[in-house]
C-alpha cells in the first residue's frame, strides 16, 4: 500500500502475441473500470518488440488506437521488472542508467496470447515477487496449450470433442497423416493453431478439397496444429471467479450470424458478425451443469482468479463440450466475461476489486510455503 491507502496496481497490455490489438481494448476497460479513490493505476504497455514502456499517457493512446485496431507503439518511459524477488520493483531504464521507480503491489496482465498468457508473464511476476491477477505458470500454460488442455480436461473426466493433434515435422514425415484423421472425425472438421486465441488461424474445413489451406494457415501461428470434430449446434460460455472455491456466472449463449462459426472477423470486426444472449435460453438443469463443468474444468487446469469456459452443444443440448479455457478472457466492451458477471450481481469495478482481491490472497497463501527441507521436531511440528 502507498502512504495514500491506495494499492499501486501495474496494468500490463500489449504483447507480442497475434491478440496485441485485442490486448488494448481489454485494458482500456480494466483501467477506465477501476476506482481510482482506491487504485493508483500503474500503466505498463508491451510494445510488439517486447519492450515495457511506462504509459502515463495510456488512456488517451489506448483510446487512439482501438477502434481501428491499430499496434501500440513505442513511447513513455522503458522500464523493466526484475526477476528478483524484490516484490515489483519496477526499473525505468534511461541514459544507460537505471533508477527505482516504485514497488507495485499486484499486477493485473490484460495479455492475450503468446508471451502473456502462456505462463511466461507469470514466471517472471513470480520471480519478482510481484502478485498478479490470473492463473499461475502452469494453469496458464495449460489454458494456452488445446492439446494438453484437452488431454487433462479428458482425464478429468471433463466433456471435449474428438480431436487430433499434428505437428510440423510429423508432416513433414508423413504427408498423408492430416487427411487420415481428417477422414476418421468426418467433414465438417476445424483446423486450428495449437496454441492461440481469438479464433486467429482457424479454419472450418468443409470438404478434403480445403484441408491443405486450412493446415498452412493454422501452421503460420504454430507449430503444432489441432483437427476438430464439428459440433454443429449452439455455443455457450460461463465465467469463473475464485481460487480454492470458485463460483460460476449464469451462462450465456453466442449467436453466430453471416458468418461460418465464431471467426476473429466476427468478434472484432464485423459489428454484425454475432450476438450474445445473457442470461442463455436454457432449462435450469442445463444451465446448472455448464456450470458445474466450469468450475470442473477449472479446477482440473489448477487455475487461479479467472477463466471463461466456452462449450459446444448438440441442438437438443443432449450433449455439452468444452471447447477450450481461456485464462485471461477478454475485457472489451464485448466480452463476454464481464457481461457474464453483471447479469450474476457483480458489476465491473466489483469484479476488478474481487481479481485484485483475490491474486493477493493467492500470494499470501503461496508465500507461508517452505522451499527449504526443514526436519520435523518431535510431536510433529515443523522446525521454523
Amino acid at each position: 500500500m502507498r502512504r495514500s491507502g491506495k494499492i499501486r496496481v501495474g496494468v500490463l497490455f500489449g504483447g507480442r502475441s497475434g491478440e496485441h490489438q485485442i490486448s488494448l481494448r481489454s485494458a482500456l476497460t480494466v483501467i477506465g473500470a477501476m476506482d481510482p479513490k482506491r487504485y493508483e493505476v500503474v500503466p505498463i504497455g508491451i510494445a510488439r518488440d517486447g519492450r515495457w514502456y511506462l504509459r502515463a499517457d495510456a488512456v488517451a493512446t489506448l483510446r487512439a488506437a482501438t477502434p481501428k485496431l491499430r499496434a501500440l507503439g513505442r513511447g513513455g518511459a522503458p522500464v523493466a521488472l526484475l526477476p528478483e524477488p524484490r516484490r515489483g520493483e519496477l526499473v525505468v531504464l534511461a541514459g544507460g542508467k537505471a533508477r527505482a521507480a516504485g514497488r507495485l503491489d499486484v499486477i493485473f496482465p490484460v495479455l492475450h496470447g503468446a508471451h502473456g498468457e502462456d505462463g511466461t508473464i507469470q514466471g517472471l511476476l513470480d520471480l519478482a515477487g510481484v502478485p498478479y491477477v490470473g492463473a499461475g505458470v502452469l494453469g496458464s500454460a495449460l489454458g494456452m496449450d488445446k492439446d494438453a488442455q484437452k488431454r487433462l480436461l479428458h482425464a478429468s473426466g471433463v466433456p471435449v470433442v474428438r480431436h487430433f493433434a499434428i505437428t510440423r515435422a510429423e508432416l513433414h514425415d508423413d504427408p498423408e497423416r492430416a487427411r487420415r484423421r481428417a477422414k476418421e472425425l468426418g467433414y465438417p472438421l476445424f483446423v486450428k493453431p495449437n496454441a492461440l486465441g481469438s479464433s486467429i488461424g482457424i479454419s472450418r474445413v468443409a470438404n478434403p478439397h480445403g484441408l491443405s489451406d486450412a493446415i498452412a494457415e493454422a501452421l503460420r501461428y504454430d507449430r503444432k496444429i489441432l483437427l476438430e470434430e464439428s459440433c454443429a449446434g449452439r455455443e455457450f460460455e460461463c465465467a469463473v471467479l475464485g481460487n480454492d472455491r470458485p463460483a460460476a456466472s449464469v451462462p450465456g449463449e453466442v449467436i453466430v450470424t453471416g458468418h461460418d462459426f465464431y471467426s476473429y472477423e466476427s468478434k472484432y470486426v464485423d459489428p454484425k458478425g454475432a450476438t450474445t444472449r445473457i442470461p442463455a435460453a436454457l432449462p435450469a438443469r442445463i444451465a446448472d451443469r455448464i456450470r458445474e463443468i466450469s468450475v470442473a474444468a477449472f479446477a482440473a487446469l489448477g487455475l487461479r482468479g479467472m477463466a471463461r469456459v466456452d462449450f459446444l452443444s448438440r441442438p437438443d443440448l443432449s450433449e455439452l463440450f468444452v471447447n477450450e479455457v481461456n485464462t485471461i478472457p477478454g475485457f472489451t466492451a464485448i466480452s463476454m466475461y464481464p457481461k457474464l458477471w453483471e447479469a450474476s450481481g457483480l458489476p465491473l469495478p466489483k469484479l476488478i476489486d474481487r481479481l485484485i482481491e483475490l491474486a493477493r490472497e493467492d500470494f499470501r497463501e503461496r508465500a507461508r510455503l517452505k522451499y527449504l527441507y526443514q526436519p520435523p521436531l518431535a510431536g510433529g511440528r515443523s522446525a521454523r
